[in-house]
């Protein structure tokens, strides 16, 4: 697979490179491979998220399973009193008005049946290091423990939970991501942004 030299490396971090097997192009968003793979005719493409760009052109990349794009991960804050769980759900709410998630995802603050509480923040899982980030970056921190991942939203989904309150938490999408007819017929353009 052949990358095209990038004049701006920096900005293609985060972004992906599908390799279709006789071509590959660069700088795809994760919508935009989500539409890609979900297609029957580019169904054994190959993915390849920009994890890391300098300066001189060089990039290191990731390979991405297509799965992961049809699944959601989640973070989850446990605590055992209602007064904490409260706090630190609006934490996560506050955080979001702050700073933009780096995508569409949402936040619910909820009880189990043994009376712990739960902040669940639950996303797609291809932007599982751009949430980790984002976390990070806003200092968001809890006192009680915590899991995330793919299977941890399995599971709760199947407690027996009762949703005390949701939010519906927004990106502040810098690209603009195209689809259908539009995504389609610039495949062959070796830089897509």
């Amino acid at each position: 697979m052949k990358i095209p030299e990038l004049k701006n490396p920096a900005k293609y971090t985060g972004l992906y490179i599908v390799d279709f097997g006789d071509f590959s192009s660069t700088g795809f968003t994760a919508k935009e491979v989500a539409q890609l793979i979900e297609s029957e005719k580019y169904k054994d493409c190959k993915v390849y998220k920009i994890h890391n760009a300098y300066p001189n052109g060089k990039v290191e990349l990731r390979g991405v399973q297509k799965e992961i794009f049809q699944l959601e991960s989640g973070m989850f804050f446990y605590s055992y009193d209602q007064i904490s769980a409260t706090k630190d759900y609006k934490n996560m709410v506050a955080l979001a008005v702050k700073t933009a998630p780096p995508c569409q995802s949402k936040t619910e603050l909820s009880k189990y049946e043994d009376g712990k509480y739960v902040i669940a923040y639950i996303y797609p899982a291809e932007y599982e290091d751009e949430v980790s980030q984002w976390l990070i970056e806003g200092d968001y921190k809890t006192k009680g423990p915590a899991e995330g991942g793919t299977s941890a939203v399995g599971r709760y989904y199947d407690s027996k939970i009762e949703t005390i309150e949701t939010h519906q938490l927004f990106a502040a999408d810098t690209l603009q991501s195209r689809t259908g007819i539009e995504l389609v017929e610039n495949l062959k353009v070796a830089l897509q942004r």
